[in-house]
Order: structure tokens, then C-alpha cells, then sequence
């Protein structure tokens, strides 16, 4: 039966609700077919829209091409049919087709012309304003490396914002990369400067200004402004939306350069995927290029450094600088010859003669030689001592200093009172005090320190008597710093340990009954009880995950804790951490092939997602059930899938 109007508009509301990704993608072109075979007519454009969108921000512009002149021929010939929410859409969509077509290189130079003067057309006819006109022609000659490419950046930023204008925060971060390019470095820096102070958010910002301001300090030799903005921009990367990969270029290039060879090539295993795909070629290449230039700052120096990267198969960084180069060379190529220009060649070639500079990062929070060495000298140190000298004890400065959120302070101020508490015989004081100083040092990103704290903290809590189910939150937080530092195998040691610890003791049935002493116990006992259960399923859930991050034959273990996590969680009633192991049970069964399974742990996860109403989370395992259902041949399962979602 033909849907109405607003049935139909309510689907496809849904499906525009959901996170980008494979599931959305493939429900946006259900609701596509379903309007153009079934109607209603009122409903075709923005199902094409929709589509659009979807392909565009899951990184499938080269797709989106095809329903956006759907939809353009759409409106020309039926404009009753859209609605004035369409035709904004519509106008809106013009500044994606025109920015990310030219992100292909296999998209000809004409075409990209074609439409970025059909777009200027349509919006003075329609009366818009110019400022998305203006600066889609800058970033088209800014590509090209175009003559007139400074004379366009001017026109750009002289002409007023509109309805249709970019991101007011993502505007000056785009200002601040081309004024770096062409030299302005200090006024890039004090537009970057003036846009953080302004606290503005965005999916990308300010995660990509904060990596650039890194960039700019270290270059200029303030090396701790650099390593106290790098700090902030890997806590901004964490709540950025897109796969990100022009900030986590600068990271690895910024560490790199500054000196920090292991922690840079870390942090390049985490974005391992960029680099044989980013979210378009042009992302690709930048992101290869900095690897180039991250690289080549490392030589010769550390030639022989191993590398491990899934997907690359190199085994030091000469081996990677090599592989990187051939393929972004290959790229610049193809993005040369379509442009008409050398500017993708030149930028490799700068990327080539990056050396390391002359500033060097120190990103040690915890000290080098571990955490029972004195406190860190200069500013904190004397504060230190200011503090003591006003009567302030270590623990009541070391909670004063988190609150602040000045963790670098803070990690130091913990360290001392662990110092104060273990001295005292406090060992589960001391220990409680190491764990902060640990989480202190992993916000400020060194995974290093805080892999080498932890553990301490551990035994301390043990030897003082620390009840298992509150040392476990300990555990669990030191697991993300193993897995970075290749530690992990000393945490599942530990969770094997508290494990055997945490079992139920069964009740003595020859003991004696106090029906007053039984009444009481019985409610501590259900308590003590559920913490138990919840510690197990914590514990579970962290083997599995450290598990999974040491691959190969640890795989089949990490997906059987991962279910036992699930089923512990779903026992305490903790409906969303069981959706979340559900969801990496599914994941590693996938992986393993064990395709009942992990459907099986896919739809639980699903179904989890939706009781408690975390639809990005539920959308995503969607994508990740539909995608193994279909590699099973399964394909009717996946539409019935794809379609529960808009119901």
C-alpha cells in the first residue's frame, strides 16, 4: 500500500536521524526506490537528498553525484514538489558537490567547473547570498594551486556571511591553513588564538586549529605552548565527528619532528586506516604526505625503528617512508594531471625535506624514571612548596588541582601524596593516590607514565586491604594505556587474579539461623552480591578488550569474554555496557568468520541500543549486523534490518 505524505516523510526523517554509515547509506537508497516506485512525488527530493547527504559524510561523495542531479532536474521540472525545506537542502547540497567532487581525481577538471558555475547561477537567481560562492571558487583554485588563488581568498573573506555560509568556527580554521601556506604565520596563529578563546564547537573544531597551533609553537621553539596545545588537541580529537585525518597527519608529523619517535609512530597505529583510505582520495594523499614528512623528519636516526601497521607491510620507518611516498606520489599524479597544475607534486616534495626541529616535546607528565621519583621541578615544584608552607595537605592540593582541570599539576601533587600515604602506612591511600596521578597522566596523553603507574597503584590497593570490586575501576582505567603501550598481557594477569577472587561464597546450610541476623544479611549480602557480578562483568569486558587489541590467537578468548561481559552486564541490569560487549562479541565473531554468532551478538546489541535509546550506538551495530548478514548471502534478513530502523 502506498504510503501518505507524511509517512513517508516520517521514514525518511528517521533514516536522516541516524549516525553516518554503511546502515544509513543503505536505508537513505531503500527510502529512494521506495519513492520513485511508489510515490508520493512530494517525497522524492527529499529522499534524494537525504541519499546525498548520506553518501557525502560517509565518505562516498563520488556516489552522491548521481541523486543530486536527480534531485536538481527534480526541481527544475516538478518545483511544486518541493517544499521550502527541500530547496534549502538543495542549495546547501551545491556547496558539497562542489567541495568534494574536486576531492577525486578521476572527477574531470570540466565537470567541477560546470557545476560550480551552475551553482553561482542558481543562487543569484534565487537571490542567496555570495559568501558559499566565493569560497567554493578559493578552494577549487586553492587546489589547483591557481594564480589567482590569493586574489579569490580575498574576495572570499570580504564578502558577507549568509544563510549559506560554512561553520562560523570552521571559517577561520580554513582561514588560518591558507594564511599559513602563503607565510602569514603569526596572523594565522592569532586567528586561531581568538577563535579558541571563544569557545566556539563544531564536528571538526577544535580539534584541526589546536593541531595547527601546535604545529606553528613547536616551529617557532615554544616547546611547552606546543606540548600544552598538542595535549589539547588529542582531548578534541576524541569528540570529533569524521575520520579527522588532516589533525592526525599534524599529530604524527608534530611528534615526529619534536622528538618523540615511539610516541609518533603510537599514535600513527591508531590511524593505521587512513592510511590506505581516508574519507576521499584528496584526504588520503594529505594524510600520506604527512607521513612523508613525519618520517623523513625521523631519518636517519631512527631508519631501523620497527613498524608495525595493520594493512602496511613495512617493518621500519625507512621501509614506511618509502611505501608512504610511492602512494602519495601515485595520487599527486593523478590529481596533477586533472588539475593542470604541479601543486600536489611540490607539497610531496616539501613533505620530503621535513626535518626535525630544533625545540623538543617533553610530554612526560609522570617522571621518565617512574613514579616514585622526586617531584618534577620549576613552576610546580614551587607550588609546591607554596602550598605546604599555607597548611595544605598533598591530598587536599591534589584534589584542588583535578578540579582545576591543571592536570600536569595535579599528577605531580598526587604523586606526593602517595609518597605521604605510603610513608604513613597507608598503602591503600598511597594506592588510590598513584591511580589519580595515572588518570591525571593519561588525560594529558602520556601513556607512558600512566602504564608504569598503575600497576603500583594496584598492588598498593591489594596489600591495604582494598576491597576487590573497588580496585577494579582501577584496573579498567590502566587497560587503554596498555593496550597503547604493548602492556597489555600484565592486565589480564590481574584480571585472571581479581577474578578468582570474586567468586560467590556459598551459604554455610548446617549454620545456625538468626532470623533477625538473616533478615539484616540477607540485604548486605544481595549488595555485596551485585558488586561482585558487576566487577566480574567489568573484568570480562576488559580482558576482552585488551584481548582483542593483541590479536591474532587471543581472538577466540577475547570473543568468549566479551559474551561472558555481556551476560554479567545483562545480569546487573546494565542494559547499555551489555549492548556495548554484545556489540564487541559480535564484532570478533565476525572477524573469526563465526557468522551465527555474530549476528546473534549483533542483534542483542541492537536491541540493547534501543531500550535505552542510544540510536547513534544502535545505528552503528546496525551497519556492522547488515554488512555481516550480506557477506553471508543473507540479504532479505538485511532490508527486513534496514527497515525496522524508520518504523
Amino acid at each position: 500500500m502506498t504510503r501518505s505524505l507524511a509517512e513517508a516523510n516520517r521514514e525518511i526523517s528517521r533514516v536522516r536521524g541516524l549516525p553516518y554509515g554503511a546502515a544509513r547509506t543503505q536505508a537513505a537508497e531503500q527510502q529512494a526506490r521506495l519513492v520513485e516506485a511508489e510515490g508520493p512525488d512530494q517525497a522524492r527530493a527529499y529522499a534524494l537528498l537525504v541519499l546525498v547527504e548520506s553518501y557525502v559524510w560517509a565518505g562516498e561523495v563520488d556516489r552522491a553525484y548521481l541523486p543530486f542531479t536527480q534531485a536538481v532536474r527534480w526541481y527544475d521540472e516538478h518545483p511544486e514538489h518541493l517544499d521550502e525545506t527541500d530547496v534549502h537542502q538543495l542549495f546547501w547540497s551545491f556547496k558539497w558537490m562542489v567541495g568534494h567532487l574536486s576531492d577525486f581525481p578521476d572527477v574531470p577538471a570540466a565537470q567541477i567547473e560546470a557545476t560550480l558555475a551552475d551553482m553561482e547561477r542558481r543562487y543569484a537567481v534565487a537571490g542567496l547570498g555570495h559568501d558559499a560562492v566565493a569560497y567554493e571558487k578559493f578552494c577549487w583554485a586553492r587546489k589547483r594551486g591557481a594564480p589567482d588563488v590569493d586574489e579569490l581568498y580575498e574576495q572570499w573573506v570580504r564578502t558577507p556571511r549568509d544563510d549559506f555560509s560554512q561553520c562560523e568556527v570552521c571559517d577561520p580554521g580554513d582561514r588560518a591553513t591558507y594564511l599559513v601556506e602563503r607565510g602569514d604565520v603569526e596572523d594565522a596563529a592569532r586567528l586561531i588564538e581568538q577563535t579558541l578563546a571563544e569557545g566556539g564547537t563544531c564536528a571538526t573544531e577544535p580539534a584541526d586549529m589546536l593541531a595547527r597551533l601546535a604545529t606553528l609553537h613547536l616551529e617557532a621553539g615554544r616547546a611547552q605552548e606546543a606540548a600544552a596545545t598538542h595535549r589539547r588537541a588529542v582531548a578534541a580529537l576524541a569528540d570529533s565527528e569524521s575520520d579527522m585525518a588532516g589533525a592526525r597527519g599534524a599529530r604524527f608529523v608534530l611528534l615526529a619532528r619534536g622528538g618523540q619517535p615511539r610516541r609518533a609512530l603510537r599514535a600513527l597505529a591508531s590511524d593505521a586506516r587512513l592510511l590506505q583510505r581516508a574519507d576521499t582520495p584528496d584526504d588520503t594523499f594529505w594524510f600520506l604526505a604527512d607521513v612523508v614528512a613525519g618520517t623523513s623528519a625521523l631519518l636517519p636516526d631512527h631508519a631501523t625503528l620497527p613498524v608495525e601497521l595493520d594493512g602496511v607491510p613495512v617493518r621500519d620507518v625507512t621501509g614506511l617512508r618509502d611505501w608512504a611516498d610511492s602512494r602519495a606520489a601515485a595520487l599527486a599524479r593523478a590529481f596533477d594531471a586533472r588539475n593542470g597544475t604541479d601543486r600536489y607534486a611540490r607539497s610531496l616534495a616539501d613533505a620530503r625535506a621535513t626535518r626535525p626541529t630544533v625545540a623538543r616535546l617533553d610530554l612526560d607528565v609522570i617522571p621518565a624514571t617512574g613514579p616514585d621519583a622526586p617531584p618534577a621541578g620549576g613552576t610546580v615544584a614551587s607550588a609546591v612548596a607554596d602550598d605546604v608552607a599555607a597548611g595544605e595537605s598533598a591530598f587536599a592540593r591534589a584534589e584542588r588541582l583535578t578540579e582545576a582541570g591543571d592536570v600536569v599539576a595535579a599528577a605531580a601533587a598526587w604523586l606526593e601524596a602517595a609518597r605521604e600515604a605510603e610513608a604513613a602506612g597507608r598503602l591503600a591511600d598511597a594506592g588510590l593516590a598513584l591511580a589519580e596521578a595515572a588518570r591525571c597522566a593519561q588525560e594529558a596523553s602520556d601513556d607512558d607514565g600512566a602504564a608504569a603507574t598503575y600497576p603500583g597503584a594496584v598492588a598498593r590497593m591489594r596489600a591495604g586491604g582494598t576491597p576487590v570490586p573497588d580496585v577494579v575501576p582501577v584496573v579498567v582505567a590502566w587497560a587503554p594505556a596498555a593496550v597503547v603501550t604493548g602492556t597489555g598481557a600484565a592486565v589480564v594477569d590481574v584480571v585472571d587474579g581479581l577474578l578468582g577472587e570474586l567468586a560467590d561464597v556459598p551459604a554455610d546450610a548446617d549454620a545456625p539461623v538468626d532470623p533477625v541476623a538473616q533478615a539484616a544479611g540477607a540485604e548486605l549480602d544481595e549488595r555485596l552480591s551485585y558488586a561482585r557480578r558487576r566487577a566480574r562483568a567489568d573484568l570480562h569486558d576488559t580482558a576482552a578488550r585488551v584481548l582483542a587489541s593483541l590479536g591474532g590467537d587471543h581472538l577466540p578468548d577475547a570473543a568468549r569474554r566479551a559474551a561472558r561481559a555481556a551476560e554479567g552486564y545483562a545480569g546487573v541490569d546494565a542494559v547499555a555496557d551489555a549492548a556495548h560487549a554484545f556489540w564487541l562479541a559480535g564484532r570478533l565473531h565476525a572477524g573469526l568468520g563465526a557468522v551465527d554468532e555474530a549476528v546473534w551478538n549483533l542483534e542483542s546489541a541492537v536491541e540493547g541500543f534501543a531500550m535505552v535509546r542510544q540510536h547513534d550506538h544502535r545505528g552503528e551495530v546496525v551497519s556492522a549486523l547488515v554488512d555481516v548478514l550480506r557477506g553471508a548471502g543473507r540479504d532479505e534478513r538485511a532490508d527486513e534490518v534496514l527497515r525496522s530502523l524508520t518504523r
